[in-house]
């Protein structure tokens, strides 16, 4: 298993925290080679650079009920269900296969966003974003 080069890592992450950070309250908690996007102390996106040694850079979301699953049949090779947390919904969806579409992770925090957040928090995002 490979292990992604700092370069590469610091551009995804700054890309990443760019679309996470730019939501009400949302906040960033860095850890080593990790990244933790939580509103009012409650996740809603994790940036994972080979996590317990799986040599995958990657950035998981929360999903509606068996949307993960869905995703993961559909794009096996880009998308899977994380260790630990994709039983409970979550979504990895992989940063180190081929050209990142930054426009359907934005969509995807978002979705995540908004069901972890509190409602007022995620009307002033949809205010926002039209």
């Amino acid at each position: 298993m490979r292990k992604s080069t700092p370069t590469a890592r610091g551009q995804k992450l700054k890309r990443v925290s760019q679309i996470c950070i730019a939501m009400p309250e949302a906040v960033c908690q860095l850890s080593g080679s990790h990244a933790t996007f939580r509103v009012r102390g409650k996740p809603f996106a994790y940036f994972l650079d080979n996590h317990h040694g799986d040599g995958i850079m990657s950035v998981c979301f929360k999903t509606a009920m068996a949307e993960n699953v869905d995703w993961v049949s559909r794009e096996p090779e880009r998308c899977y269900l994380p260790a630990y947390i994709g039983a409970r919904g979550w979504l990895g969806v992989r940063l180190d296969r081929g050209p990142v579409n930054w426009r359907e992770l934005q969509n995807l925090a978002e979705l995540s966003y908004g069901l972890i957040a509190p409602k007022t928090l995620v009307a002033r995002l949809t205010n926002a974003t039209g």
